[in-house]
């Protein structure tokens, strides 16, 4: 998909692949209700209403501390392991509050995976990175076939098929970054969230793992944090716009976000004047 800088604002091609899966109903999979999120004292959000619809790529954009990154940790209960940190409000999955008593949050989690800003693989083989989440859930399908599958669901396999015993570590920053991947869709979630996950990388790495989301989100939902907006209007189908004081000021169609959104200041940050 081709993007350009207009006068105004960054607009996107009609006709690129994103657009393709506009037909598909929005059946809404996470969704948050007045949301505060709190760290101590200070608030990182505050009463955010979103429906992020299935199998659709949302991108979240939006300036430094406006609260992005812990709208995202918030939705696999990431922030679990912040001890100052409160949740009010309701985030659910699929209708359920993923903060009510009787969610366990390692089976939430096996729901819903995460990749990084940077690349962590484990200091173990590139095999054993991918089976390693299948065997602390006990699984006793064929490990051999799902490590492949996940491989391949990565688009990895090819390049890796034949040292699956080396070192994860020995790989390439954008190949570690696919690997992880492999990892987190392994225990076959339906969301994947992603945190900046082409940040730390070269152009020609990121560019894969652009086009690996738009395979990806033919089988599972993808919530993608980014602070590049143009890869924003690449691969998104819809857009989220947080602003400072962790408030949500637009949520829509990626192509109405760039092109014609309804609050001012989401056109200001678009378009450079702050940011």
């Amino acid at each position: 998909m081709s993007t350009q800088k207009s006068d105004t604002l960054i607009t996107t091609d009609v006709s690129s692949g994103n657009t393709g899966r506009a037909d598909r109903p929005d059946e809404t999979v996470v969704s948050a209700t007045g949301l505060d999120v709190y760290y101590g004292n200070d608030q990182a959000l505050d009463a955010v209403d979103i429906e992020i619809p299935e199998h659709k790529v949302t991108a979240i954009i939006g300036p430094s501390g406006c609260g992005k990154s812990t709208f995202l940790r918030s939705v696999n209960r990431m922030n679990d392991q912040i001890d100052v940190c409160r949740i009010d409000g309701d985030l659910s999955f699929h209708g359920k509050n993923v903060y009510d008593d009787d969610v366990d949050p390692v089976a939430l989690r096996r729901k819903i995976g995460m990749v990084f800003q940077k690349p962590n693989p484990f200091p173990k083989s590139i095999y054993d990175n991918v089976a390693y989440g299948l065997e602390i859930q006990g699984y006793d399908g064929d490990m051999d076939a799902r490590v492949e599958e996940a491989l391949r669901g990565a688009a990895l396999w090819d390049e890796v098929k034949d040292q699956l015993d080396s070192s994860g570590l020995d790989l390439s920053g954008g190949q570690q970054q696919r690997l992880c991947i492999a990892r987190a869709i392994a225990p076959d979630p339906e969301v994947i969230l992603m945190d900046e996950p082409t940040s730390a990388l070269d152009p020609v790495a990121a560019s894969k793992i652009e086009d690996l989301i738009d395979e990806l989100v033919e089988e599972y939902t993808v919530i993608i944090v980014t602070h590049n907006m143009q890869q924003a209007a690449r691969i998104s189908d819809k857009t989220a716009v947080f602003l400072t004081g962790g408030q949500l000021v637009e949520f829509g169609d990626t192509n109405r976000i760039f092109e014609n959104p309804d609050d001012q200041r989401v056109e200001d940050y678009i378009t450079g004047k702050f940011g």
